[in-house]
């Protein structure tokens, strides 16, 4: 009996494949979904025949998938019957087989760029229980059989890491495919699995860096294992971003010395990390039945090799941040200013106009005028003639006969050494527009620094005055820093500067600035509407009982004359304001 005598159904299916491997006109009637997979194998290049073995894929040197549903497999493997279980990886490379299934001496690797349409192919990319029966397949060796898969899902991230198939006898006609409870449990039963190792991981690691920080407080510990990270107190302030990043690099690196792959480095080894790190580190791996799971670092703040000076050289105010918008503006000033012609820097209020000016002059010393401090500033540009810059700073604030002879000024000498600063604000009047008109074309707008909150970090040890000698440079905490990247900081970095100057000159504490010893609005976040006066006087007033009773709320509602449900209320309507 011919297997179209066994699927009626698939019947017109099996004619419209060869007609589209034949090339003839295809009826009407063909799934968009099969046809547009047939399409796709026809343009990948794959022979429906399948004459010899396909492209042997190169296996994974450790598979986690493969070790954690080895068990499970081999436990369901007697109950297969006369199917095939097959599984894959992410790449739907095949790790485990049993049973018999033809063509599967030469598929090694499902993907559809091999092997054309198939359920696991289906299955990893609709992320859901998938059929392929008979002639849907694209090759010859498969139009009799009927294949059931499972995409297997990582149980923290949900990323699809696999897929489980089986396969039997062609079986359309019939409902869903025979196999497909057996491979939904055995889907089931390897995330379980997967779950299970991933806590025990968890645990393992967890135990290490207990035993770590057990020999004292003071012990600068950090844990790590690619998605957990435990940091001990005393290791905050040695745990900046750029060290976690070199550390969680190292425990990738660690990854791959097992017992199948090469030694693993018992004994605690120290790693490199960057030149500004400001620490040193020791790392041990932590190991779980013969696996490498994540690595246990002990930090040391790095000894001074030399007597530090007093005056420590920092970075230029003017070129601190990395972000994509900052260096883009400072890249564009810099190569302005190479030919000394007039220059506009145009930004808002405090977001380092002047600062960078001058940073560009170099160490030329510039004539600087500021209309800031008087509108008539009575400057005789012809004191320009010798080369020598001008820096004009608050330039919207220039009185209507300075803007005028500047504009004459840039009439009779265009390519006059002139540096301006403009901050934005009221409409400008004719003559001052075309001064703008003027300088326009060599112009750089400098971002806020609410557009480029990444470089807030970078900005910090610049802003902070010099410690006194034998004193610790001001750190913060991790919610300090994530509070300051918060705030929308209207004065920009001159505002951000007062701040930190401030915790510099008035902290009575020692150790990282913690959220709760910055300003309120800052620590507080930014704010969805503007409070009233009286809203303030109120919001302050609970605040400062707050900080009086040392947070008790029942001390401050009684210190306040109302009730404690009362404090609560206002406290929650006041949690999104300033």
């Amino acid at each position: 009996m011919t297997t179209l005598d066994h699927s009626p159904a698939l019947a017109p299916l099996r004619q419209a494949r060869e007609r589209f491997l034949t090339g003839r006109p295809l009826p009407d009637d063909i799934p968009d979904e099969v046809l547009a997979a047939w399409r796709r194998a026809r343009f990948f290049g794959v022979r429906h025949d399948l004459d010899g073995p396909v492209h042997e894929p190169e296996p994974p040197a450790e598979s986690a998938l493969l070790e954690a549903a080895r068990p499970v497999l081999d436990r369901i493997a007697p109950a297969l019957g006369r199917s095939a279980l097959l599984l894959t990886d992410e790449r739907l490379r095949v790790l485990w087989t049993t049973g018999d299934l033809p063509g599967d001496d030469r598929c090694r690797d499902l993907s559809e760029r091999e092997v054309g349409h198939n359920s696991a192919a289906l299955a990893l990319r609709t992320r859901r229980r998938a059929e392929v029966h008979g002639p849907e397949h694209f090759l010859d060796v498969w139009q009799d059989v009927s294949a059931v898969s499972v995409p297997l899902l990582a149980p923290d991230s949900g990323q699809v890491l696999g897929t489980v198939t089986i396969a039997s006898a062609l079986c359309a006609g019939c409902g869903p495919h025979p196999g497909a409870a057996l491979a939904e449990a055995t889907a089931t039963a390897v995330e379980a699995e997967l779950l299970a190792r991933s806590r025990t991981a968890e645990r393992v690691l967890l135990d290490a860096y207990t035993r770590a920080a057990a020999h004292g407080p003071a012990r600068a510990i950090v844990a790590l294992d690619g998605r957990n990270r435990l940091i001990s107190q005393a290791a905050v302030r040695l745990a900046t971003p750029q060290v976690l990043a070199a550390l969680e690099r190292t425990t990738t690196s660690e990854r791959p010395y097992d017992a199948e792959c090469g030694p693993v480095q018992e004994q605690s080894h120290a790693v490199t990390l960057p030149a500004d790190a400001g620490c040193t580190a020791e790392i041990t791996p932590v190991r779980h039945e013969g696996r490498v799971l994540g690595i246990i670092a002990v930090l040391e703040e790095r000894a001074a090799e030399a007597p530090v000076p007093r005056l420590v050289p920092r970075p230029a105010l003017a070129l601190a941040g990395g972000s994509v918008p900052w260096r883009h503006a400072v890249a564009r000033a810099v190569e302005l200013a190479r030919v000394p012609e007039p220059l506009l820097l145009t930004g808002e209020r405090g977001s380092g106009k002047t600062a960078l000016a001058r940073e560009l002059l170099g160490g030329t010393v510039p004539l600087v005028a500021d209309a800031a401090e008087s509108p008539e500033l009575g400057v005789k540009y012809g004191e320009l003639a010798d080369g020598r810059p001008l820096l004009l700073r608050h330039a919207e604030r220039l009185a209507q006969p300075d803007v005028a002879a500047l504009n004459s000024l840039l009439d009779e000498h265009p390519d006059v050494y002139l540096l301006v600063t403009y901050t934005p604000g009221t409409p400008p009047g004719p003559c001052f527009q075309r001064l703008l008109d003027t300088l326009a074309a060599r112009s750089v707008t400098l971002p806020a620094l609410r557009e480029r909150p990444e470089d807030v970090r970078e900005l910090l040890p610049v802003l902070a005055p010099r410690p006194a000698p034998g004193q610790p440079p001001l750190t913060w905490t991790l919610d300090a820093l994530r509070a300051l990247e918060e705030h929308p900081w209207p004065g920009n970095v001159t505002e951000l500067a007062h701040v930190v100057r401030a915790l510099a000159e008035h902290r009575r504490v020692t150790g990282p600035v913690r959220r709760a010893e910055l300003p309120d609005p800052v620590r507080e976040g930014p704010a969805a509407r503007r409070l009233s006066p009286m809203e303030h006087a109120e919001r302050t007033a609970i605040l400062a009982a707050l900080r009086r009773h040392g947070g008790n709320k029942a001390r401050a509602a009684a210190a306040l004359g109302i009730g404690r449900a009362t404090l609560y209320r206002k406290l929650r309507g006041y949690r999104d304001l300033p």
